[in-house]
Parts: structure tokens; C-alpha cells; sequence
């Protein structure tokens, strides 16, 4: 592992300011992040492309004359399941890397991002995630209310790029029907920094809080994601399985 983390779990509600934690990471010189976030070279494993593929292609097979698979008309998904396969996707990239590089990791560090809603969300979802992402995983979640969540999404959305990461949006309905409530209060029992145990792995993590909003200013933002990571990386220590 050396002086970095190998994968930092970013997650949070939507529009909460994952991505722009990760743009604001690939602006900062590479020296500086390992030294201030402990970040080194990273790449990045984000479940919104599967999401958006599985519109295309429903919209795809609708337009065949064949049945939609994953979603409704609307782009409701037609079960639990689908939002498991975006995390077997997950899974699935991370192996694929390692088989091809079982040091990979060594090298640089992965982000994994993703976001889930409801009573056992997050929870639900870390289960689903495979050994290798957990035992070299650290969490870092992003605190915002729910209200706060559906202004920015609000704001973000550009409808020429709709299928864009740090553009995307929900509709209002939607973001009350997944994302309203979640379970990290609960996981993380209202702590800052810690550890949650997963399938019998004690992955560290930590909260940057960003209400009021440090994610639109680079001068706030540096010294508050900094905090965060610090803490975090104060948490590590062997997180295999026993």
C-alpha cells in the first residue's frame, strides 16, 4: 500500500459532489495529492455509465420491437436486481484490471464511486462488493441532506448532456423515490471516521461534509477534502478477512 490508499469507496447522495471531488483530485499535481489526500495515480470506476447504458439499450430493444429488459418507459428499473448488476459490474472491471496486473493497485490508487437510497442501501451494496475491492477498500462518504441533494441536481442538469457525469440530473420524482431517505446515519453511527465491518472486513472510513457547500470552490474545498482524507488514512490498518 505504501503512502496511498488502493481504493477509496466514494459514495454519497446524488449530486452531493462526488464527481466534483474527483475532478477537483485530477487538477491537483500529483506530488501534492499523494502527499495531501494520499492519492496517487488514479483511475476510476463509476457505475453511472452502466446505469445510462442500460436506458440505451432498453430504449434500443423497445425500438426492435423486443421487450425492455432493465427499465420501464419512464426509466423506473423493474427491480432490486438491476441496481446489484451495476455493482457486479463494478466487481467484474475491478477483476478484469487485476487479472491483467495483479499489482495494479501498487500502482495507483481506484476510485469506486457509486450512490444508494432506501433503508439497507448502503449496506445492501457493500455486501455486494467483491474481496478484492474490499480488503484494499477505505470509505469516504459525502454528507449532505437530502434537501440539499435535489438542489444541486437541480442545478447540475444540462439536457445536452444528459448522459454526462458531472451533468447528469433526476427528476425531482425520482430522486424522492430512491434517494430520499438512506442508511449511513445508521452504519456509520453518526461518527466522522471509523470502521463498518462487511462480510467480515473492517473497512475504515471517514465523512467530508459538504453542507454548506465546499465543492464549488477549489480555495475551500482543498483544505476540507484534505481534512477528510487524513482522517481517513488515520483509520487504515490491515483490513483482511480473518
Amino acid at each position: 500500500m505504501g503512502d496511498r490508499f488502493e481504493t477509496i469507496i466514494l459514495i454519497g447522495r446524488p449530486a452531493a459532489g462526488k464527481s466534483e471531488v474527483i475532478d477537483f483530485l485530477k487538477r491537483t499535481d500529483d506530488a501534492e495529492r499523494e502527499r495531501r489526500f494520499h492519492v496517487g495515480t488514479f483511475t476510476e470506476i463509476d457505475d453511472f455509465p452502466y446505469v445510462w447504458e442500460t436506458f440505451e439499450i432498453d430504449d434500443l430493444l423497445e425500438r426492435l420491437g423486443q421487450p425492455r429488459v432493465f427499465t420501464t418507459k419512464d426509466y423506473y428499473f423493474l427491480g432490486d436486481h438491476v441496481w446489484d448488476l451495476f455493482l457486479e459490474r463494478i466487481n467484474l472491471e475491478f477483476q478484469k484490471r487485476l487479472a491483467k496486473d495483479p499489482a495494479f493497485t501498487a500502482r495507483q490508487t481506484v476510485l469506486v464511486e457509486f450512490s444508494r437510497g432506501g433503508n439497507d442501501g448502503y449496506a445492501h451494496a457493500f455486501a455486494q462488493l467483491s474481496d478484492e475491492i474490499l480488503r484494499r477498500a477505505a470509505i469516504v462518504y459525502i454528507n449532505v441532506s437530502y434537501e440539499e441533494s435535489c438542489r444541486k441536481n437541480r442545478r447540475r442538469f444540462d439536457p445536452s448532456q444528459a448522459d454526462s457525469i458531472l451533468f447528469h440530473g433526476l427528476p425531482d420524482a425520482k430522486m424522492e423515490f430512491y434517494y430520499k431517505t438512506n442508511d449511513w446515519e445508521r452504519l456509520s453511527g453518526g461518527r466522522k471516521a471509523g470502521r463498518i465491518p462487511v462480510r467480515g472486513f473492517e473497512v475504515p472510513f471517514a465523512v467530508f461534509d459538504n453542507e454548506p457547500e465546499r465543492t464549488d470552490d477549489p480555495a475551500k474545498l482543498g483544505p476540507a477534502l484534505e481534512q477528510a482524507f487524513q482522517a481517513l488514512w488515520a483509520q487504515m490498518r490491515p483490513t483482511t478477512a480473518r
